[in-house]
């Protein structure tokens, strides 16, 4: 079975920026071959709006076959809000929120970003599957690009 991985839009941006590209590239290879299966969310989508053509071109080689997409419904809304009520993120990172919502109630295998402040944080990992569990979900992987490709 193939992993499914929710791509935030750190993760994309992350190919045109020397210090993140080689992981996120590979990351990025491995959907457009079919190894993976891209989750991708119309958040992210609507966050490439502004984003260079370079980045937008990196999504958009990535067969529609080899993604799943997510959207932002009342549930993973109201989970967001969950996290923010908690305290783990304020109403200033609802996006932030939103992402880990949408990996969450869409059972990703894993969600990988280069967000270190707001989303790829042990102390906000723990926070998040505190209220994921108290919420009845299940405790969400979060991890950067580099900790989910193989080193084969």
């Amino acid at each position: 079975m193939k992993i499914r991985i929710y791509t935030d839009t750190s993760v994309l941006g992350g190919c045109e920026d020397e210090e993140f590209a080689v992981h996120s590239i590979l990351l990025m290879e491995g959907f457009v071959r079919g190894e993976l299966v891209l989750l991708l969310s119309g958040l992210t989508v609507q966050e490439l709006a502004g984003a260079p053509v370079e980045v937008r071109r990196r999504l958009a080689a990535v067969p529609e076959a080899h993604i799943e997409t997510l959207q932002l419904d009342a549930e993973s809304r109201a989970l967001a809000e969950a996290y923010i009520a908690a305290g783990v993120l304020t109403a200033k990172m609802r996006a932030d929120a939103q992402h880990i919502a949408l990996a969450t109630v869409g059972r990703a295998d894993v969600l990988v970003s280069w967000n270190f402040k707001h989303i790829v944080n042990l102390q906000r990992i723990h926070a998040y599957n505190s209220v994921n569990l108290r919420k009845g979900y299940p405790m969400i992987e979060i991890r950067t690009p580099r900790e989910v490709l193989s080193d084969e």
